[in-house]
């Protein structure tokens, strides 16, 4: 096994399992992969299985079976394609197979699922009911899309929230076209306008979450955009060019694409853009921060300098045993973290 596969099950297995994909599964395509460059097909031809499991009870009309198997085929095909950016033609055939598997698993979820265009950005938006509800708009990571974010909606799903989770630049089908950004405000902004043109959701009751990079998507969001009027972080970087001499290599070549910069340099320049020092204290809204002591992509540091930096009200969740994200004890955190933003838009306990 070549290092570039040893660095992904190590940094990323508990995402993959802890957000869809059956450990078996897991065990079974990592233990056939011997060169990175294997990686997407590999992945990929185990997400065909699951379609084609989403096809055949489709054809017998079991349509919520062919709803679960769709979604995770879908999950499967973006971790077939998440940091693959070496070869973009395998990467793109992958991520259009994930975004056609998951359009074609909404109208069977349940909750169901519509796909929206927001000016240059495509979403996914759920809603628990057809009551005016609260919404949460989700931004993915780095490396994630929207796809991707299907097991972290639930809880919100379940407490009586919409979810609206989006690719931003940079980010999922965005990713070719418009590259990452610091200032994630100006893609936040548009969402929200949307938001607003909507009978069926509460502009009053905003919300915005993010994970990884998103963790500093969001909070970047919340201290511009002051119609939002909650936030949640999840492992976000204080300040990206900090930690670039640590992150593992699939990971600074992604972001050097995504961020459609010419070499490592002008990556490592565009990095500098991603800072919330100068901003934190902008940050008005109540925040909930999740990370974990033992995070070994973005130090638990970074967000214990959010949590001093801000003006608002703020609750630190700190994962003493978790990792990135804390996928590894999921647990800890998600319910958790529903049920605090229920509590921020007046929702009954349940």
């Amino acid at each position: 096994m070549d290092q570039k596969v040893a660095s992904a099950i190590s940094h990323w297995a508990p995402r993959f399992v802890s957000n869809g994909v059956m450990l078996a599964d897991f065990e079974e395509v990592t233990a056939s992969i011997e060169h990175w460059e294997d990686w997407c097909a590999a992945w990929s031809a185990r997400a065909k299985l699951h379609e084609d499991l989403a096809n055949a009870s489709l054809k017998d009309g079991y349509r919520l079976t062919a709803g679960e198997h769709f979604v995770r085929a879908a999950i499967y095909y973006h971790f077939a394609k998440f940091v693959f950016v070496q070869d973009p033609v395998q990467m793109r055939a992958a991520h259009a197979k994930a975004v056609e598997c998951y359009g074609k698993a909404l109208p069977h979820l349940r909750p169901p699922g519509e796909r929206v265009s927001i000016g240059n950005y495509f979403g996914v938006l759920r809603k628990p009911g057809s009551a005016r509800c609260p919404v949460l708009i989700m931004a993915p990571g780095l490396d994630s899309t929207k796809e991707e974010l299907h097991a972290y909606e639930e809880p919100f799903l379940a407490r009586g929230m919409a979810v609206l989770a989006i690719d931003g630049p940079g980010q999922g089908e965005a990713e070719y076209e418009i590259p990452i950004c610091g200032d994630y405000e100006r893609a936040a902004a548009p969402v929200v306008d949307w938001i607003e043109k909507r009978s069926d959701l509460d502009s009053k009751r905003i919300a915005m979450w993010g994970v990884s990079l998103g963790g500093y998507y969001a909070p970047r969001a919340a201290a511009f955009e002051k119609r939002i009027r909650a936030c949640i972080a999840l492992s976000g970087p204080f300040e990206w060019a900090e930690i670039w001499d640590g992150l593992p290599e699939l990971t600074r070549e992604t972001f050097r694409v995504r961020s459609h910069s010419k070499d490592e340099a002008a990556a490592r320049r565009r990095a500098s853009e991603l800072s919330l020092a100068h901003c934190a204290k902008n940050i008005e809204c109540p925040l909930f921060i999740v990370a974990g002591r033992q995070d070994r992509l973005v130090p638990a540091s970074h967000a214990e300098r959010l949590a001093k930096s801000v003006s608002g009200p703020v609750e630190l969740l700190m994962v003493e045993d978790g990792g990135h994200n804390a996928n590894n004890r999921p647990y800890r955190y998600r319910s958790r973290s529903a049920d605090w933003l229920a509590a921020q838009f007046g929702l009954p306990r349940i």
